[in-house]
């Protein structure tokens, strides 16, 4: 980009404008580009064009470049970060995509300036924000010294704040270190393709504080983050994926917490599949089965869209359509631990639970648990703690809660999977039941440590078991409906009817906006 005199007519303005704009779309320049394109790698403008619908970006901060050093002017085009707004399925959406052609796409004064414009717009005026991340980092030397410090960092009070006022999405897409990982922390949704790093600092820099050499997947890669820290919602193999998978994601959310998610037509089919439930429900108690198959029986077909699958195995959480409205579900797994919730599985469901309540997304809590996960490794990650944050979040949900309690509801469980008045309405199957634990654990503790014969122990044993039926429930009102598994669906689109939230417009209290992302 020439520094050269201003040229007098407007239209030698308007060539030179046109000059400095092609400049700044060569991104890091043409053989950067095509190493990436060999690599199966998207760029960061290839990115958006596939993100958005066609021919709906608008850029902002094209010609930005880096302020501090005179000799970065022409080597930073778009100063690394390319971001604007754009449609998505007809509905507006900010974006920020970094450019790693471009110094890495390193964060400095002009380009964070351009993140908290978009960031404070799509607030402002109620839309999504999508970052798809890959980022080296601070700019280096740019933020070195109490001068780059003062003139870099601190500027925008509001910068990692999460109040939860519009939809987040974030794409992991390469090496994500700094903002760019702690963008994806804030996000409601993150998506990562496998390859790509998501840590606080580079694998060398972590390496030279310990001392020793740090692997990038062992760091911060995708089965790390999907599978022990949670904090991935989703993995992918491919860029192309990923953005596809942001698309469907936003597909379910409103734009902003002031109006209901989007309705969706049914597709044909979706009420027969509901009979298919019996043949996936074992006969026997003690055997187990895929949630997930019972999930897909009553949801709208193919809506169910699964969060963390990796992680927290005992619970199964996600969105999905129910007549086409928008749910969020939670169910326990009995094909892990059967069933029982871990610290995890705790921790998914909260995170899980504040999404919903934030964003008007009512809950269906489908129920089949012995209880918690007890050991002294789940009270070394605070087990106890977990076990109150899941119950704090959904006493505190101002969404339509329902439960459906389809075979064991066991202890303290009981409460967090929505029983008692932890629901607005509480459904329970003919093979429930429910107590305060296994009744043959129950017989095994009351007998601890003394001798007792066979038929002493069938007799409390039969006394544990007494009345802990679907009929107990029942009887004291504990349940206000008895179904069959195959009116599953149809119960709970006739219930959503019943619990909507009229005099809000279907618009909740959102008391657990400003909960921490993580915890």
């Amino acid at each position: 980009m020439s520094e050269d005199v201003v040229p007098e007519t407007l239209e030698d303005r308007l060539n030179l404008l046109r000059e400095r704009e092609d400049a700044a779309r060569q991104m890091g320049g043409k053989e950067k580009i095509a190493r990436r394109e060999a690599a199966g790698v998207m760029n960061a403008r290839s990115r958006i064009d596939a993100l958005l619908d066609p021919e709906s970006f608008s850029e902002n901060g094209l010609l930005g470049v880096s302020t501090v050093f005179d000799e970065d002017r022409e080597k930073t085009p778009a100063d690394g970060k390319v971001a604007g707004f754009g449609l998505i399925d007809d509905r507006m959406v900010g974006v920020i995509s970094n450019d790693f052609t471009v110094k890495g796409a390193s964060s400095s004064m002009t380009n964070m300036k351009k993140i908290g414009h978009i960031k404070r717009t799509a607030t402002d005026r109620g839309f999504p924000l999508v970052f798809l991340g890959e980022s080296s980092g601070a700019r280096m030397p740019d933020n070195m010294g109490s001068e780059g410090m003062g003139t870099m960092l601190g500027n925008d009070p509001h910068q990692y704040a999460r109040e939860r006022e519009t939809p987040w999405a974030s794409a992991v897409l390469g090496q994500c270190f700094g903002s760019s990982a702690w963008y994806s922390c804030l996000a409601d949704f993150t998506v990562m393709r496998k390859g790509a790093v998501f840590a606080v600092a580079s694998p060398a820099l972590a390496s030279l504080a310990i001392g020793q050499k740090v692997e990038p997947e062992d760091l911060g890669g995708w089965k790390l983050h999907s599978e022990e820290t949670g904090m991935v919602d989703r993995v992918v193999d491919t860029d192309e994926e990923a953005l596809a998978e942001i698309r469907k994601f936003l597909s379910y959310m409103p734009s902003h917490n002031g109006e209901t998610p989007p309705l969706a037509p049914v597709p044909e089919g979706s009420d027969e599949e509901a009979e298919k439930i019996a043949k996936i429900l074992p006969d026997s108690r003690k055997r187990g089965y895929d949630v997930r198959k019972i999930i897909n029986c009553i949801v709208d077909l193919e809506s169910f869209f699964e969060f963390k699958p990796r992680f927290g195995r005992t619970a199964v959480t996600g969105l999905g359509r129910l007549d086409g409205g928008v749910i969020g579900v939670v169910a326990n797994n009995p094909m892990a631990k059967a069933g029982a919730l871990d610290v995890d599985g705790c921790e998914k469901v909260t995170r899980f639970l504040v999404m919903c309540d934030s964003f008007n997304i009512p809950i269906v809590m489908l129920v089949d648990t012995p209880g918690f996960v007890i050991g002294i490794e789940g009270e070394k990650k605070k087990a106890p703690g977990k076990i109150m944050n899941f119950m704090t979040a959904l006493q505190m949900c101002t969404v339509p809660k329902l439960s459906v309690i389809m075979r064991k509801s066991y202890g303290q469980a009981y409460l967090n999977m929505g029983g008692g008045r932890n629901s607005d309405s509480v459904a329970v199957w003919p093979t429930a039941e429910v107590s305060f634990m296994d009744p043959q654990y129950a017989t095994e503790v009351v007998t601890w440590g003394r001798e007792v014969s066979e038929s002493e122990k069938q007799s409390i044993r039969d006394e544990m078991e007494r009345n802990s039926t679907y009929l107990g429930l029942a009887q004291i009102f504990a349940a206000q409906s008895v179904i069959a598994p195959q009116d599953t669906r149809r119960y709970l689109i006739e219930e959503l009817k019943i619990q909507q939230l009229r005099r809000s417009r279907g618009i909740g209290r959102h008391k657990l906006a400003n909960w921490p992302t993580t915890f």
